[in-house]
């Protein structure tokens, strides 16, 4: 018997247990939203290709298993650029598929016809263009294992017109299983042991690929066992739990000078487990090229004058960090690095206080202290890129992996709101929160609609202030003045309810506290305008190094 290759592409998806697709149909691909109108995954038509990249990428964060986006050829394609590039530099695995001209009209100048494999080729992880439909299934399966063996990130593949149309004779492939990492060696670990009682302040920088349920739960064992204090990068957020807070000292990302640079800097074995370099480089936390560091990690480290570890222990981070605890006994800290610890805790608690705020205007941690009182362990909070991203990560405090999302490698405006939807579908019997600047929200703000019809619980913050206020703070510091930063004023509130969703205003603390309340006992999507107090921003510049603006 034969099918189409639309039905392949469909049967290899559903084979794989692919729940959701996110996309925009064409022509060129349109033989494939055909077959979904009958069977295969949930379909969410999303505004915008780069947005449909988006919550692919989230839906790969938060299960690990690759998330689905489809588009069409030429611009459809293309604007899934944006998209794919995050969710590699960020380790989090997506399946692409585009749409493309006929086979006979790739090598002529005709309508949509670019070399799409060429253009991805750069940043993804695996690009190819199907030539052949009895191939479409083989080549579904391996982009999809791509995808998701360490270091995750994006698979695109390229698939003519005609490949879609083309009859198939043979089956859809299965999905064959990944291959099962075991523990470091076990000589290796016995030597990390001695090396972590030899140290005096031995530490744990816990980064993107130690955020997984497994690795969580084992780094966990071991810090409630031996007590050894935790740093977390902005994408291992949450990795220690409410019960551990007392090991937790804050996380590293974008500038120096924090509590958990100070600990780093202080520290004589620092044990990298599953960090990345994109996610804080280590030239930032190790300026002085003096730190002793273990790696624990899936892949070799990546190496150069600020990394150089004495020693990598490869494997599954899960088995060799459980091994680990297992192994350790007798551990205490030294009573002076106790109370270099203790002194550390009062410096995060202090940055923490409230100050009052300009009237009209919320502050910063005003919205946090709100926030913080509202959200509880199991709802999940995403977050966009600009000043009140430097606020969130400094401040808030999560206590599950994955569920406070940064956008850390690449930074990329307007992830906030298509990260949301998909937490939304992920976690359909829990509160989402989304933040954002009004700068960053108007880059994926037209997503809106595609919440408020999936009828999601999403309740999302817009810190307004009437620029892109994280380029403005940080030119005022280089040059004494800001440009091209500064843009007219949008009524929020009506915007939210011309998509059907409701809008609101709050202009104080008092005001922020109800207005989610509200949000609570909502259904459907809720959008808060806050007029942001960014006046302590020029705090936050101070602890900026002339190399690290961004």
């Amino acid at each position: 018997m034969e099918n189409k290759g639309s039905e392949i592409i469909v049967r290899s998806l559903e084979n794989h247990n692919v729940p959701f697709i996110f996309g925009i149909p064409g022509a060129k691909i349109d033989g494939v939203f055909d077959t979904l109108e009958d069977h295969g995954p949930q379909l969410i038509l999303a505004r915008h290709e780069q947005n449909a990249a988006f919550m692919a990428q989230a839906i790969g964060r938060l299960t690990g298993e690759p998330g689905v986006v489809i588009a069409t050829s030429g611009p459809g394609a293309s604007n899934l650029a944006t998209g794919l590039v995050t969710a590699t530099a960020e380790g989090d695995p997506v399946l692409a598929l585009a749409g493309q001209v006929k086979r006979s009209d790739l090598s002529k100048l005709t309508h949509q016809s670019m070399d799409n494999a060429a253009l991805f080729a750069p940043i993804t992880k695996y690009s190819s263009e199907i030539q052949d439909p009895e191939t479409l299934s083989e080549s579904i399966a391996n982009a999809y294992r791509i995808a998701k063996t360490a270091k995750k990130g994006a698979s695109f593949l390229s698939i003519p017109q005609d490949v879609t149309d083309g009859e198939v004779k043979g089956a859809a492939i299965n999905p064959l299983s990944a291959p099962i990492l075991g523990a470091a060696a076990t000589e290796d670990i016995h030597d990390l042991i001695q090396r972590i009682k030899e140290a005096k302040l031995p530490v744990l920088l816990v980064g993107m690929r130690a955020s997984g349920e497994k690795e969580t739960q084992a780094i966990r064992k071991l810090v409630e066992k031996t007590g050894l204090p935790v740093v977390e990068t902005f994408q291992g957020a949450g990795i220690i739990s409410r019960e551990l807070e007392n090991h937790f000292f804050g996380r590293v990302g974008l500038f120096r000078n924090q509590p958990g640079d100070m600990l780093l800097k202080r520290s004589d074995l620092v044990l990298a487990v599953g960090y990345d370099p994109i996610e804080y480089e280590a030239r930032n936390w190790n300026a002085e090229k003096d730190a002793r560091i273990v790696v624990i990690d899936e892949v070799p480290m990546e190496i150069d004058q600020y990394m150089q570890p004495e020693v990598e222990l490869i494997g599954s981070i899960a088995k060799t960090m459980e091994n680990l605890s297992e192994a350790i006994d007798h551990y205490e800290l030294s009573e002076d690095a106790v109370h270099y610890l203790t002194t550390l805790q009062d410096k995060l608690e202090n940055g923490n206080k409230h100050v009052a705020s300009v009237e009209g205007r919320v502050h910063p941690l005003a919205v946090i202290d709100t926030l913080q009182k509202k959200v509880s362990d199991e709802m999940t909070v995403t977050v966009d890129v600009g000043s009140h991203y430097i606020w969130m990560a400094r401040h808030f405090r999560s206590y599950e992996p994955r569920h406070l999302l940064f956008s850390n490698g690449m930074q990329t405006l307007g992830v906030a709101l298509p990260w949301a939807i998909s937490a939304a579908l992920v976690r359909p019997n829990t509160q989402i929160f989304s933040i954002s600047g009004d700068g960053g929200f108007l880059f994926s703000a037209q997503e809106l609609e595609t919440a408020v019809r999936l009828k999601q619980k999403i309740i999302h913050l817009i810190w307004n202030d009437g620029s892109y206020n994280m380029v403005e703070f940080q030119e005022e510091m280089k040059y004494d003045r800001s440009s091209g930063v500064h843009f007219g004023p949008v009524d929020f509130v009506k915007y939210a309810e011309a998509f059907g969703a409701k809008g609101l205003r709050a202009t104080s603390q008092a005001e922020l506290e109800a207005a989610i309340q509200e949000g609570l006992h909502t259904d459907g999507p809720v959008i808060i305008d806050i007029p942001i107090d960014y006046s302590d921003n020029k705090e936050l510049g101070k602890t900026i190094l002339p190399d690290q603006f961004y």
